[in-house]
């Protein structure tokens, strides 16, 4: 009697999966045609068509060889950007079907409204502060009692001190103020201003 062994196939590799990305204003856009589109064409294409779905801030389309066929769509709040994402998924743009996504990261420009927007690169983020930067930003405020005590950094000049308005001097005599008219003068020049025009004679 002949046994057959079974043999097993090795078990599929898991697909290795990535933890989604959160909804947020940034939609990134690919498989878009990138050799017979001129840049600015295209940016005003994707524009014309995702800003009917919320207000776009920003199109991102490079032109290089690692970004292109990929475009970054900025729109104002999170919703738009759901929206977009639904109704544009597999449409036909420009002979091509359009494969959109949440951006992975927050863009520059949303970045520079919240106030949370840092230059790229470590070294223009670890920059240290020179002794005069140090000295205006740790300065105390404006007419306080340690402000007067501190010397003055590197030979600047010593800063006036504040106090209130003062009074022009020349201001109290009365020769050198002006001198009001009274109305009875004012209704005299006016009067041998207001002179009869001639008539024209268009009627010969």
């Amino acid at each position: 009697m002949a046994t057959a062994t079974a043999t097993r196939a090795p078990p599929p590799k898991a697909a290795v999966k990535f933890p989604p990305i959160p909804p947020n204003q940034t939609l990134y856009v690919t498989n878009l045609p990138s050799a017979k589109t001129n840049k600015a064409d295209l940016k005003t294409a994707l524009y014309m068509l995702f800003s009917t779905y919320g207000p776009v801030l920003d199109v991102v389309a490079l032109k290089t060889m690692k970004m292109r066929g990929q475009a970054h769509i900025v729109f104002r709040d999170t919703q738009a950007a759901t929206q977009a994402l639904r109704s544009l998924e597999g449409f036909q743009f420009l002979g091509r079907e359009l494969r959109i996504q949440y951006a992975k990261s927050k863009s520059d420009t949303i970045a520079k409204l919240d106030g949370t927007y840092k230059l790229p690169g470590s070294a223009a983020a670890d920059v240290e502060m020179t002794e005069t930067q140090q000295s205006i930003f740790n300065a105390p405020a404006p007419g306080s009692a340690a402000s007067a005590a501190t010397s003055v950094p590197h030979g600047l000049p010593a800063k006036p001190p504040q106090s209130g308005d003062r009074i022009m001097t020349d201001a109290a005599s009365p020769d050198t103020r002006g001198q009001k008219r009274t109305r009875d003068e004012e209704e005299e020049d006016e009067s041998d201003e207001d002179v009869a025009m001639e008539e024209d004679s268009d009627d010969e």
